[in-house]
Order: structure tokens, then sequence, then C-alpha cells
């Protein structure tokens, strides 16, 4: 499968952006899509988490609890990753991950956030 994220780029502290992450798949054919994110000098941590399908439960870091939003488009084959209320500690590079059900992980490109007045 062929992950393409998009939607990054510069926005201010308290800012608004949507990642978006177009697989060449059905995600349904996965058991989860995420994304994750790495800082400069950092390792990638999760950012959020969601079932392709109705069963199963979202998953956020507490650092993006209440201001990220994790979603999913199965007839677009598309998950997205809404943010609000963004920090300086938000910039990262974020990346798109598919997990099927047998555990494989299959990671796109990133896409750069950077949060910066």
């Amino acid at each position: 499968v062929q992950l393409q994220a998009s939607g990054g780029g510069l926005v201010q502290p308290g800012g608004s952006l949507r990642l978006s992450c177009a697989a060449s798949e059905r995600i349904s054919r996965f058991k989860v899509m995420g994304w994750y994110r790495q800082a400069p000098g950092k390792q990638r941590e999760l950012v959020a988490v969601a079932p392709t399908t109705t069963a199963g439960s979202t998953d956020y870091a507490d650092s993006v609890k209440g201001r990220f939003t994790i979603s999913r488009d199965n007839t677009k084959d598309t998950v997205y990753l809404q943010m609000n209320s963004l920090k300086p500690e938000d910039t990262a590079v974020y990346y798109c991950k598919a997990i099927s059900y047998s555990g494989m992980g299959y990671w796109g490109r990133g896409t750069l956030v950077t949060v910066s007045s």
C-alpha cells in the first residue's frame, strides 16, 4: 500500500491545520490507521489511531487530546487529522501508518508541520 500524506505547512500558534492521508488500497483492509510525528532530535511518537471500521475506538496521545481529531472516509480511502489550537511543540514531521490485521505496519512519507509566529 502507498500512503500519501498532505496538508502540512506553517501555521501560527493557536491556528489549525488538517492533514490528509490517501491510501492506494481500501483502508478497510487494514485494522487501524494512525498518525505519528517526529520532532527534530526526538523519537517518532504516536499522535492518534483509529479503527477502519466501526469496531474499536480511537486513541490519542495525552498531549493532543481535546485539540486533535482523527477521522476517516472509507469512500475516499483517506484518513484525516484535524489539528486545532496548535502549539510550537506540535512542530514535527507527521506520518501516516496503516496496520494490517496480521500486525504489519506500512508507513507513508511525512508532511512537515511548523507552528511558529
